[in-house]
């Protein structure tokens, strides 16, 4: 299974890296899909072709072809479409929440919703909508800074990969593989400075996969309620950060929807970080959410009750110093 696992990440890394390298010369020959400072709108295009390419082999050839996994990969290419549509014509925020609620009622009618036995249907599906929605705006609130999305995303899917292992689904490692392998290959063109934006075409993909891919995994016996929480750490940390932008502008009363410059990336660079220590701090951070998340998939409850106490303490911690940093703008 090694092979097939390295298969997987090679196979996926030099599609995106190659697909990624051919739209990095194409597209500014075209004048299509171009930052407002020249940059190539690819990534997005390059992640979403090398996972819908690499995810459907890997799943069809070695038979871990469920119909959730099929509609997982049908709507994420649907909110790819749209995702390069926006990038190209930037939607309003209306139509992008329309454009996600349809690829997520997609997923949730195909049976790809979370399983929470105490909890009716109506509202598992209603969390559902909810939670997959959520990740998606997270992703891309987070996507400030050369690097950072995806680097995040990487650290995100590999904690489901593992998970997905160590509960002997292989249907979800097939895909959270697929997954980082194509933002492996973005990230070559993306770590600072950038010379190839993902856009919002690769953050909302990005957010939707990983919230489906979530969805998909199962994670608590009877006996260990607390594990049902792994997902949320495991993305704990742009959830974390897209928390943070909204109590602070809210504190301000501004619009959670405008652009500014308090996110909190920004922060670390007004703090007198260079882009680069921004990036580890970062993401550091958000390895140690994954990494609280994983280990809380396979604790008991009084261990998993430490995990999520430390990171609700490192949370407040982080919130506090950084919420000191002044921003103007």
């Amino acid at each position: 299974m090694l092979t097939t696992y390295i298969s997987i990440l090679l196979c996926g890394f030099l599609a995106s890296f190659f697909l990624i390298f051919a739209l990095k010369k194409i597209l500014p020959a075209y004048r299509f899909l171009l930052s407002s400072s020249g940059i190539p709108l690819a990534g997005g295009i390059g992640i979403g072709i090398s996972f819908l390419c690499i995810g459907l082999a890997s799943l069809f050839i070695y038979g871990a072809f469920s119909p959730q996994s099929k509609s997982l990969i049908f709507s994420s290419f649907i909110m790819l479409i749209f995702g390069i549509f926006d990038d190209w014509r930037e939607m309003s925020v209306g139509a992008k929440l329309a454009v996600q609620i349809f690829a997520t009622a997609l997923l949730v009618f195909s049976g790809v919703r979370t399983q929470i036995v105490f909890l009716s249907p109506a509202l598992n599906t209603l969390l559902t909508f909810v939670w997959v929605i959520g990740i998606i705006n997270a992703l891309n609130h987070l996507d400030v800074m050369d690097g950072l999305a995806g680097t995040v995303a990487l650290i995100v899917s590999h904690a489901f990969f593992v998970v997905s292992v160590l509960n002997k689904n292989m249907e979800t490692a097939f895909l959270s593989l697929a997954l980082s392998a194509g933002v492996f290959g973005f990230l070559f063109y993306n770590l600072p400075p950038a010379r190839v934006y993902m856009g919002n075409a690769g953050s909302h993909f990005l957010g939707f996969v990983l919230a489906g891919v979530a969805v998909m995994i199962s994670y608590a016996s009877s006996d260990r309620k607390l594990a049902l929480l792994t997902p949320l750490l495991i993305v704990g940390f742009p959830v974390f950060d897209t928390a943070f932008l909204i109590v602070v502008r809210m504190r301000k009363e501004r619009s959670v929807f405008k652009k500014s410059n308090d996110h909190l990336a920004l922060r670390f660079l007004k703090k007198g970080y260079s882009k680069n220590k921004a990036l580890a701090s970062m993401s550091g951070l958000a390895l140690l959410f994954a990494c609280a998340g994983v280990g809380l998939s396979q604790s008991p409850n009084i261990i998993g009750a430490g995990l999520v106490s430390a990171v609700l303490v490192m949370s407040a911690g982080i919130s506090l110093a950084m919420g000191r940093v002044e921003i103007h703008g």
